[in-house]
């Protein structure tokens, strides 16, 4: 079992910038492709960006591309999501989110991913 604890969160103004922090437990995280989704208010969870077990493949939505960037610390089982230049229509609940063990690389596919955290809340002020 994989357990996932978002932190970061917070509001900011937009232009602004926030490090969004995901700590996983468990010894596969070094094995595991990981990923970042986010929802809106009445809205589909989407897909954010991806990373893969090394870190050495990424991949991104087109709204966050040259903005945000995911990264990893396999030696702190800690992904990361830099975000710059924040927009509004950034505003979401953002969820950290693994494949299983030994799926080593990145997806856009909200259902490769197997383990989820609890969601943290990013509100963007215009």
């Amino acid at each position: 079992q994989v357990q996932l604890v978002e932190s970061g969160g917070g509001l900011v103004q937009a232009g602004g910038s926030l490090r969004l922090s995901c700590a996983a437990s468990g010894r596969t995280f070094s094995t595991t492709a990981m990923g970042w989704f986010r929802q809106a208010p009445g809205e589909e969870r989407v897909f954010v960006a991806s990373i893969s077990w090394s870190g050495a493949s990424t991949y991104y939505a087109d709204s966050v591309k040259g903005r945000f960037t995911i990264s990893r610390d396999n030696a702190k089982n800690t992904v990361y999501l830099q975000m710059n230049s924040l927009k509004p229509e950034d505003t979401a609940v953002y969820y950290c989110a693994a494949r299983s063990p030994g799926s080593l690389l990145v997806s856009t596919n909200r259902r490769e991913y197997v383990y989820w955290g609890q969601g943290t809340q990013v509100t963007v002020s215009s």
